[in-house]
């Protein structure tokens, strides 16, 4: 449990030090395992946190649990975005055909401490909202970058719990906008089934 919240990890089974190095059936188990195995009380939500682009994590997620949405994350840099558009388009693959739920724009501006007010681009801007056009879905929301998220992460304390903060807000925002998304999800389409391949 983390603040409340059950989680799951591969982090919890390993040394901090020890290295992961697993090809793609092993991978495939232990998410399997995730999904099978770990015993908690009944969600409201269950969130994964997946690896960039495309692969055996995400074909596997797809074949052992219908997942209702996908939220794709993103950083206003091309690079990001190209990443980010190879993940959207295997979601949107017919075989696969999971709903692309909106867009979350990381890192989209730096502001400093001392100047809560001034955003400056550093790694360029409308990335997010490209990226949310392309995935026919909207903006869920902009995370600007800022050194207590990244202090929050070392303490192992969500940078949401700042409370009364842009950064609070930012992650709330995300927060609200997702769950609207989903009710509109589950108002104007079926559930999701999982993926056979072969099919």
């Amino acid at each position: 449990m983390a603040f409340g919240m059950p989680t799951i990890s591969i982090g919890n089974i390993i040394e901090p030090e020890q290295a992961v190095v697993l090809r793609g059936p092993r991978l495939a188990a232990i998410i399997k395992q995730f999904f099978n195995d770990v015993l908690c009380e009944p969600l409201d939500f269950l969130i994964v946190d997946l690896p960039p682009g495309t692969g055996d994590v995400q074909l596997t997620l797809v074949q052992t649990a219908p997942i209702t949405g996908v939220v794709l994350v993103t950083t206003p840099q091309e690079v990001a975005l190209s990443d980010a558009i190879k993940a959207m388009n295997m979601f949107l693959l017919p075989q696969i055909n999971v709903p692309i739920l909106g867009v979350v724009e990381n890192m989209a501006w730096f502001t400093p401490a001392e100047l809560p007010d001034n955003k400056y681009f550093i790694f360029g801007q409308g990335g997010g909202k490209r990226l949310a056009l392309e995935s026919h879905s909207v903006l869920l929301g902009q995370v600007p970058l800022v050194q207590s998220i990244r202090e929050g992460g070392d303490e192992g304390k969500p940078a949401v719990l700042q409370t009364g903060t842009q950064v609070s807000e930012a992650f709330m925002n995300v927060a609200k906008n997702t769950l609207r998304q989903i009710g509109v999800r589950n108002e104007m389409m079926a559930p999701t089934q999982v993926v056979r391949m072969g099919e």
